[in-house]
């Protein structure tokens, strides 16, 4: 597992200058037997709202990455994941204007439920290429990821 930096808009002021603390998010990928995969747009009132990502958040103190995923899955999508079903896949870091974050990436195969969005966010379930646009920069590399996996060959997404 790799933990590269990507600086995202590079062009803007960072928010809190270069002694910004970390910032750790558990991000799942669902996965679907037939390779798709979910993505949602952020909700408006956020930054970046209306870009696509994988779901999930924030880990909160005394969390570990599977189960904040787990709540961060129940709490936006409706949907019961258990702790044990998360398998954490990359780690990125990722230089955003208003934070710097820690997205550890996790595979999941297996859940209960149905989709319920609890944000009023959309979501849609992809392959590669990507069509939703425009997509969050800390999911392009991930994207990038499971293209490698797949044999797939091509752009990613439309950029």
């Amino acid at each position: 597992m790799s933990e590269s930096l990507l600086i995202a808009d590079g062009a803007l002021t960072r928010q809190g200058g270069s002694e910004r603390a970390v910032v750790d998010v558990a991000v799942g990928i669902l996965l679907q037997p037939d390779g798709a995969f979910l993505l949602t747009s952020r909700p408006q009132g956020k930054v970046y709202a209306g870009y696509w990502e994988f779901p999930g958040g924030k880990l909160e103190a005394h969390e570990t990455v599977e189960q904040a995923l787990s709540r961060e899955l129940w709490e936006e999508l409706g949907i019961q994941v258990a702790v044990e079903d998360v398998q954490l896949w990359r780690q990125q870091l990722v230089d955003y204007p208003h934070a710097l974050v820690r997205l550890n990436f996790c595979k999941i195969f297996r859940w209960q439920g149905d989709l319920q969005m609890r944000e009023q966010q959309a979501a849609v379930w992809q392959t590669l290429p990507v069509t939703a646009h425009p997509v969050l920069p800390g999911t392009v590399p991930v994207m990038a990821g499971l293209a490698e996996e797949r044999g797939f060959a091509g752009a990613t997404h439309a950029s």
